[in-house]
C-alpha cells in the first residue's frame, strides 16, 4: 500500500468552505481522477484519507495537509496534477510526496498566520501588539458546546509582530487593497484548548482596545514543527522528501555494486 501526503490551499472565496465541504469535494476529485484508493472495512467503506489540523471556516490557508492510501503505486506529481485539475480553483493541490516517515500529524505543532486589519493604522496595531506581548496572561472567552469558556490566549503565542508597514497590501493575503492597513504576523503553538487567530484578536481588544472596523482577513501561511531555538516553523513534508531522495540515490548505488 502506497501512502501519499498532499499540501493544499484554501484561497479567495473558497476560504469559506467548511472542512466537511472540502471532504466531499476531495472525494469527488478522487473519483474523477480515478485514483486507486484503499478503503476501510465494514458495512460502509470509505476512502482512507487522513486530514490533519484543518483551518477554521472563513480563514484562508496556504498550508493544509492530508494523507491518502492507495492500492497501487502512482507518481506523486502526476497524481497531484490530476487531483488539482479535478478541484475548483482556490482549493489547489500544491505539493505531493510519498510518505516515507511516520507521524505527519505529530509534526504539525505550530502555525504561521497573517492577519490583515483593514482600517487600522500600523502604529495602532504595533501599540496593541506590544501590550499583548508584554502581558503574562491574556484571558479571552469563546462560546463552546458547554457554554462560554475562558482561557489564556497569550501562552500559545510564540510571536506577534507588525509586518510590512510601508506596504499597502500583502501579496499572500486573501483580500488585497490599495488602502493602508496593518498586517500582523502571528506564530501560534497548537495547544489544548486550541488558540485561533480570532482568539488573539479578542486578546488585542482586551489589552489594548484594538477593534478593527471590518473583520480581519486571516490566512495561514505555514504549519509544521515549531523550532524553539529559532522560533520558526519547519516544513512538515521535508523529512519525506529527504527520505525519497535518499532512497533514489541508494538504488543506483546498489545496482552498480550488485554482482553480475
Amino acid at each position: 500500500m502506497q501512502r501519499i501526503r498532499l499540501r493544499y490551499t484554501k484561497r479567495g472565496r473558497l476560504r469559506f468552505t467548511s472542512h466537511r465541504d472540502f471532504q466531499r469535494a476531495f472525494e469527488r476529485a478522487l473519483r474523477r481522477a480515478e485514483v486507486p484508493m484503499a478503503y476501510s472495512a465494514g458495512f460502509t467503506p470509505h476512502p482512507k484519507v487522513s486530514y490533519a489540523n484543518a483551518a477554521p471556516t472563513g480563514t484562508g490557508s496556504e498550508a493544509e495537509y492530508l494523507e491518502i492510501a492507495l492500492t497501487a503505486p502512482r507518481d506523486p506529481e502526476q497524481l497531484r496534477a490530476l487531483l488539482d485539475e479535478s478541484l475548483p480553483t482556490g482549493l489547489d493541490i500544491t505539493e505531493a510526496v510519498e510518505a516515507r516517515t511516520s507521524g505527519l500529524a505529530d509534526r504539525l505543532t505550530a502555525s504561521v498566520w497573517e492577519l490583515r486589519l483593514d482600517g487600522v493604522a500600523p502604529e495602532e496595531a504595533r501599540r496593541a501588539a506590544d501590550a499583548f506581548n508584554a502581558a503574562e496572561t491574556v484571558e479571552v472567552q469563546r462560546l463552546a458546546k458547554n457554554g462560554v469558556r475562558t482561557f489564556d490566549a497569550r501562552s500559545a503565542v510564540a510571536s506577534l509582530e507588525v509586518r510590512g508597514l510601508p506596504e499597502t497590501h500583502s501579496s499572500q493575503a486573501d483580500r488585497p487593497t490599495d488602502q493602508p492597513c496593518a498586517i500582523l504576523r502571528l506564530v501560534v503553538r497548537h495547544v489544548t484548548p486550541a488558540v485561533r487567530p480570532d482568539d488573539v484578536l479578542s486578546g488585542l481588544r482586551a489589552v489594548a482596545d484594538l477593534a478593527p472596523p471590518v473583520p480581519a482577513a486571516v490566512t495561514r501561511l505555514a504549519q509544521g514543527l515549531f523550532d524553539e531555538e529559532t522560533g520558526t516553523v519547519t516544513d512538515p513534508l521535508a523529512p519525506d522528501r529527504e527520505a525519497v531522495e535518499a532512497h533514489s540515490t541508494a538504488e543506483p548505488t546498489a545496482a552498480a555494486t550488485a554482482p553480475v
